[in-house]
């Protein structure tokens, strides 16, 4: 179980990726998978200049309350990594996603339900007469 502040933070994280319009962005909590952090964000972007644009972002947003312990990568190498220490932030091109597949990697890590701008546009699912 995350604690508030880590909650906080991956919220906070998936939601200036979603306004630079990443998107796949998904959030995994990983406390009771590693020791090195506590949860895992992860998000896809169409271009390098788009990857940056979205790791630029996230970084401006949480300079107020969280410095990164350490940034790795640029638009160019496809993947950026930003180490906020509980919450580690992977910022990639669709390819390297996919290559890397770490959702595969650590299967087993629940998600974080954060807010999606894609949710909200989608209607719910009527369900047929009858059925309840």
């Amino acid at each position: 179980m995350l604690d508030p502040d880590t909650l906080e933070l991956v919220r906070n994280t998936t939601a200036a990726a979603f306004d630079k319009k990443a998107f796949d962005v998904t959030a995994l909590d990983v406390s009771d998978l590693t020791s090195f952090t506590d949860a895992f964000v992860l998000c896809s972007t169409s271009s390098d200049r788009h990857l940056d644009a979205v790791a630029d972002e996230i970084r401006r947003r949480l300079k107020s309350k969280r410095k990164p312990l350490h940034t790795e990568g640029s638009g160019g190498g496809q993947w950026v990594l930003i180490d906020f220490g509980d919450v580690i932030v992977h910022v990639f091109t669709e390819e390297r996603r996919a290559y890397y597949n770490l959702e595969g990697l650590w299967g087993d890590a629940p998600r974080i339900e954060t807010f999606s701008p894609e949710a909200e546009t989608q209607e719910a699912p009527v369900e047929p007469p009858g059925e309840a």
